[in-house]
């Protein structure tokens, strides 16, 4: 995939743009709150139709706006594709159009562009709490495969229902719901389960590649037997009492969680701050492998502010490993020139006061 043009109406600090953008990526550089992040956030909005920081559409808007509005024009596999969305702050309604034509629903869109993107928050991914990877392994999975999506969809809506049951004390409203989380929950296990299994190795390798000495393990830390739909009638006949007294469903994936360790210590609390951005950055490159193998096109990276906190060679690896510019797209953000590593090897542009002002000669 390649972004060739992005157009931007109104959107975050942004002054109203319309940039054409090479082939290889490029750098975004400028002060901070100047507008880099925004730029990097309106080339991943077409991935999900929501921003990447979580904020809801009525913020996304300039202050004291109508709305925005973006567009951007890719190639993807070869064919030249538009994505177009806005949003009408009178109304707080969303559009979503793709070639021009609008769709009725947002979620068909999903997935139709595809790009992984890597912000300083995403630390959380192995700092934070479990629900954090959860999110993560959930985005990733549902992007490869509608399949997932689909599951994980009808697996939350009989949890949310059940757990009402739970909380109002009505065991056999609970149990009429219990029959709908088996198939589509062990769905969920197994794919999750199957995705440690096969990318455990190349974290353990993008880890090493990016400077990591020591040894990083990922697994998989859940029930195991609910991977097979079978086994969750008993399982969940076994945690009746508790989840009544709970007041929720204390069986199936949504308390599972992902483990990154080094040298047998959990990261999150025993990992330098190198060493766990070291690890955020290989979980989104395994995230980069995962959609490029399931989808069959490799997506459009995104890097806000990644080679900060990292020593000069992790960051020399970090920009190795990016690798040639003729062979994937890369956008990358910096406040400064001297924290980008001389290895990196990418237009340079210069993002000030909202507006993306001048190509700059490196």
């Amino acid at each position: 995939m390649r972004a060739e043009r992005i157009a931007a109406l109104g959107f975050r600090n942004l002054q109203d743009l319309d940039l054409d953008l090479p082939p290889g990526g490029a750098v975004f550089l400028g002060p901070n709150a100047h507008g880099k992040t925004s730029l990097l956030e309106a080339l991943y909005y077409p991935v999900l139709c929501r921003s990447f920081r979580a904020a809801p559409d009525a913020d996304l808007g300039r202050w004291g706006g109508t709305g925005f509005h973006l567009t951007l024009e890719a190639s993807v596999d070869g064919v030249r594709r538009e994505f177009a969305a806005g949003f009408v702050a009178d109304g707080r309604r969303k559009r979503v159009a793709v070639d021009g034509e609008e769709l009725a629903r947002v979620t068909d869109a999903i997935g139709r562009w595809l790009a992984v993107a890597f912000l300083p928050d995403d630390l959380v991914l192995v700092t934070g709490p479990a629900a954090e990877r959860r999110r993560y392994l959930d985005r990733v999975l549902s992007l490869a495969d509608p399949g997932y999506l689909a599951a994980l969809v009808r697996f939350r809506g009989v949890v949310a229902r059940r757990n009402a049951a739970l909380r109002e004390g009505r065991p056999e409203v609970a149990r009429a719901f219990a029959a709908g989380m088996a198939e589509p929950g062990a769905v969920v296990v197994r794919a999750r389960r199957d995705w440690v299994a096969r990318l455990a190795d190349r974290f353990a390798e993008e880890c090493a590649a990016l400077g990591e000495a020591g040894p990083v393990t990922l697994r998989y830390r859940g029930t195991d037997a609910l991977a097979d739909e079978a086994a969750w009638p008993e399982a969940l006949r076994a945690a009746e009492p508790r989840e009544l007294a709970r007041g929720m469903s204390l069986v199936g994936p949504q308390r599972d969680d992902l483990v990154l360790e080094h040298g047998g210590r959990p990261l999150r609390a025993f990992g330098s701050t190198g060493q766990q951005r070291t690890a955020a950055v290989a979980l989104k490159l395994c995230e980069l492998a995962t959609l490029t193998a399931g989808r069959g096109v490799e997506p459009v990276l995104l890097l806000d502010d990644v080679f900060a906190e990292l020593d000069r060679e992790r960051q020399d690896r970090l920009a190795a490993r990016l690798g040639d510019p003729g062979v994937r797209q890369v956008f990358v953000t910096a406040p400064r020139r001297d924290e980008l590593p001389p290895a990196l090897e990418l237009e340079v542009f210069e993002v000030r006061d909202g507006g993306v002002r001048q190509q700059v000669a490196r």
